[in-house]
């Protein structure tokens, strides 16, 4: 499987994993897609009179002020005990939470440290010397068939059976859960943009809720990675085709943009809701995960591309290296 270093500049994870169309053939006749733009390429140009770029005004920058929040909330990671008290003994948890395709990237096998396929993030993060092996935690707290609404209520069954299943059996509690990489979609969607029903914003609601619902169950969480789906042009079923799969981006840009701008001018957006973070907030910080949209085998700017089977990984970040590796900095 090749290993494309296309995402690392535009990744706000160290290391990451995104999975290609796994357990689905190519339809033989699966054609470029002509019509849609990743949305690093896009920048400034619109889709359907939707601005592109990962972050507002057509950037694929972090604004300088989000950055040092980001940055902030990195160096306020530690290592806790699972009452969420600081000691130097303490563990801090990079957990996931998402659906099928989060699981197989995350870990594929679906278990725990250790059981993973050498290719999922987490087996490529346990042999790597680099990564913090001491206080770091990784785990899978994603699951196949769990979509978008299963994740919106902190008081979902899910996050039980990640209490449960997944933290207690390697000795963690939910208060030392302190980042988070989030890849949620919601399946058979049927309305496209501009409709003003259209299912990414749907999605961008649920993202607001969830935000929300992780800062309630995990009260330690300072940062959240979101990732949206690849390109979906390889799909034989309707459980999210394009131009859903393209469009889950937007959901993805306008609920960071939404923070972004609550964080500025104090207005709060009205489909994403309160996203306040910090003291007396209500949401963790969030950016950008790595955005893997491509059409097919048609290279993106960054020369991504997608062939049946493809996997994507990579390893930087100026706002994660200082918890994510031995002797790293923020910065």
């Amino acid at each position: 499987m090749r290993l494309l270093r296309s995402l690392a500049a535009l990744a706000a994870l160290p290391l990451a994993i995104a999975c290609g169309s796994r357990g689905t053939a190519p339809r033989a006749d699966a054609a470029l897609d002509t019509a849609r733009v990743p949305v690093n390429d896009l920048a400034t140009a619109t889709y359907l009179g939707y601005q592109g770029g990962l972050y507002p005004a057509g950037s694929n920058e972090m604004p300088a002020a989000h950055r040092a929040a980001g940055l902030a909330a990195a160096a306020s990671v530690q290592p806790l005990d699972s009452s969420g008290a600081p000691t130097a003994a303490g563990r801090y948890v990079l957990l996931s939470i998402g659906m099928s395709n989060t699981t197989q990237e995350f870990c594929s096998a679906g278990g725990t440290l250790g059981s993973c396929d050498p290719w999922s993030f987490i087996a490529q993060a346990a042999a790597d010397p680099a990564v913090n092996h001491t206080a770091l935690a990784i785990v899978n707290g994603a699951r196949g068939g769990q979509a978008a609404p299963s994740w919106t209520s902190a008081s979902s069954a899910e996050y039980d059976r990640i209490r449960d299943d997944m933290l207690g059996p390697q000795g963690l509690g939910e208060k030392q859960v302190q980042v988070i990489w989030l890849k949620v979609a919601n399946a058979q969607p049927q309305v496209s943009l501009p409709n003003t029903s259209a299912d990414a914003y749907v999605l961008e609601a649920q993202l607001g809720q969830i935000a929300r619902a992780l800062r309630v169950r995990y009260p330690n969480v300072r940062q959240v990675f979101i990732t949206s789906r690849i390109w979906a042009g390889y799909a034989t079923t309707t459980l999210n085709p394009e131009p859903y799969a393209y469009e889950e981006g937007f959901s993805a840009k306008w609920a960071i943009e939404a923070q972004i701008r609550q964080a500025s001018s104090g207005t709060v957006d009205s489909r994403a809701g309160d996203l306040r973070y910090g003291t007396g907030g209500v949401a963790p910080w969030l950016a950008w995960g790595p955005y893997p949209w491509a059409a097919g085998m048609k290279p993106r700017s960054d020369g991504l591309t997608w062939a049946p089977g493809d996997f994507v990984a990579f390893k930087t970040s100026p706002v994660t290296r200082c918890w994510f590796l031995v002797g790293g900095s923020c910065g």
